[in-house]
């Protein structure tokens, strides 16, 4: 059948190796090909982005949550003595607690970067409790580092209890 076409046999090989490559190229290398220059065109993407690791807004919001902490241990620390303590006593007299005690700030309660200030209050639990949440939730007196519960004993009556006693430490960054 071959022969008696009047086609030279060159140009048959010649058409059977395109039709060959035609089918080879559809079935095979286009999907590579094509594959290969969308790798191309997301990598020329990709560094036109410059950096993705560096997201503006992930760090706004870290630095403001940092801020945040940072203003709950934040106090002035020269107007402790007279500011901080008239507003720690106006909570506590809000929520019936007597503070009893602030004892002279103490050499060894300061570091390079903290003071840690103790108070003394007197009241039932309940007030005690609130007015512990409320010196939590306070801005700009610091933060309670330690909280320490005990039962006072009454002077007149040793069998009667005479309250309950609460110790707060206070941290406050200079």
């Amino acid at each position: 059948m071959l022969k008696k076409l009047p086609i030279k046999k060159e140009y048959l090989l010649i058409a059977g190796t395109l039709l060959l490559l035609l089918i080879s190229y559809r079935l095979a290398f286009k999907n590579t090909i094509e594959a290969w220059q969308s790798h191309r065109q997301l990598q020329t993407q990709l560094d036109q982005s410059s950096d993705l690791n560096y997201q503006p807004g992930y760090l706004e919001r870290k630095n403001n949550n940092l801020d945040q902490l940072i203003a709950l241990y934040k106090a002035d620390t020269t107007a402790f003595r007279s500011n901080i303590i008239s507003t720690i006593a106006g909570i506590a007299e809000r929520e019936n607690v007597k503070l009893t005690d602030v004892p002279v700030q103490d050499v060894s309660f300061q570091t390079g970067q903290f003071i840690i200030e103790k108070l003394d209050f007197e009241g039932n639990y309940f007030s005690l409790l609130k007015l512990a949440n409320d010196l939590q939730s306070t801005n700009g007196i610091g933060t309670i580092r330690e909280e320490t519960w005990r039962l006072k004993k009454s002077q007149s009556n040793p069998d009667n209890g005479g309250g309950l006693a609460l110790d707060l430490y206070l941290e406050i960054i200079k």
